[in-house]
């Protein structure tokens, strides 16, 4: 018993000290603080989401969880093959091109009527706190931050390890002018040396106008937030960007809800909606979106195309790596919404609506 208590002691000690690390962020606190409490969605010292979203679904424990990912064998939760990728030189595009560039996972590049726009960049091949844990796949890291041009804005949907990267974050500072995200992720940013000035926290059904008459809807996600042990100090997003002659709704991390249905009749129809399909799991049912609820969230956003993100990166679910992609396309014969399926680094023109695009997973081990 002595030495068991010892042991658990240890383990205490050495996550306390190894959690003061910077990449753990900081908790929001003084003006920061006081402005969340004021938000509609911030109640008993926490954002809540609109509808009730368990951490969990019924029938499922965390124990049980822990189990499986310690115990159980899952086959072909990351590729054999290097996954096929085109290295696009992003500094020489044509500043008055609409375009999107996807580098896996949920990150991506878009120009849009002359901004630069970076959502949630991932460039350190980890998406945990905890090195060598949640490695990318091979061919997925072709992009580094010095191959991005400056960045009007950053846009960040939430503070979790695959989604706000410190590493990344830190080497991009000097190549940001500005930065959107949800209510107090802006203090993690400030503790990593950017300025407030630059930083634009947002609360659900926000608007920040943009330069070229371009406006960025924040919006509702169903989600949740954290890098400790603490959850839902921070709110996460969804983003709907409008230009005079398009939308694009970018989705973040969401479980299905009827929040997409109230988005799509507000603004819909969507040129483009960005949902993510992938690293989803029944135990986690309302907080990430199945392949056949992607298609559900498009459709009710009224999405003239969907372009599946959240896959082809990091293993995270139990899933086989290319699952997303295979079931969204087989669930796709009843909805028949036209898909964007990228490769790593390939440019997506946003004003071509006919390009038909390779299902690039199919054949790979």
């Amino acid at each position: 018993m002595i030495v068991l208590i010892s042991l658990v002691l240890l383990l205490v000690i050495v996550t306390f000290f190894y959690m003061r690390q910077a990449k753990f962020g900081k908790a929001p606190s003084g003006a920061r603080l006081e402005r969340m409490k004021q938000s509609p969605n911030y109640k008993d010292g926490a954002f809540v989401n609109k509808t009730y979203t368990p951490t969990l679904t019924k029938g499922y424990s965390m124990a049980g969880l822990l189990y499986n990912q310690l115990f159980k064998s899952y086959p072909r939760r990351r590729p054999v093959d290097s996954l096929p990728s085109v290295k696009t030189n992003l500094l020489t595009l044509p500043a008055d091109s609409n375009l999107l560039v996807w580098f896996g996972h949920s990150s991506y590049y878009m120009q849009v009527n002359g901004l630069k726009l970076l959502i949630d960049p991932v460039f350190s091949g980890n998406a945990s706190p905890i090195p060598g844990t949640a490695k990318s796949f091979n061919g997925s890291d072709i992009f580094t931050v010095n191959d991005l041009p400056d960045i009007d804005y950053l846009m960040i949907s939430h503070d979790h390890y695959d989604h706000l990267d410190y590493e990344t974050i830190i080497a991009l500072r000097s190549k940001v002018k500005n930065v959107i995200c949800g209510l107090g992720v802006g203090s993690h940013l400030e503790y990593w040396g950017y300025p407030a000035s630059m930083l634009i926290e947002k609360d659900w059904d926000e608007t920040v106008d943009l330069p070229g008459n371009i406006k960025v809807h924040t919006l509702t996600a169903r989600h949740f937030s954290g890098r400790t042990f603490k959850r839902n100090n921070t709110l996460w997003l969804s983003y709907l960007v409008e230009t005079p002659t398009q939308k694009f709704f970018l989705g973040g991390d969401s479980g299905y809800d009827d929040h997409f249905a109230a988005i799509g009749k507000k603004y819909g129809p969507v040129d483009l909606a960005i949902l993510e399909n992938g690293q989803y799991n029944e135990a986690w049912h309302a907080i990430h979106t199945l392949p056949e609820e992607t298609l559900k969230a498009a459709k009710d956003l009224q999405a003239k195309r969907l372009m599946p993100v959240h896959s082809s990166k990091f293993t995270l679910g139990l899933h086989p790596w290319d699952e997303p992609l295979s079931e969204l396309l087989r669930y796709n014969q009843e909805y028949k919404i036209p898909l964007v399926t990228p490769l790593i680094g390939e440019t997506v023109n946003l004003n071509d609506t006919a390009h038909a695009y390779k299902n690039w997973w199919q054949g790979l081990k």
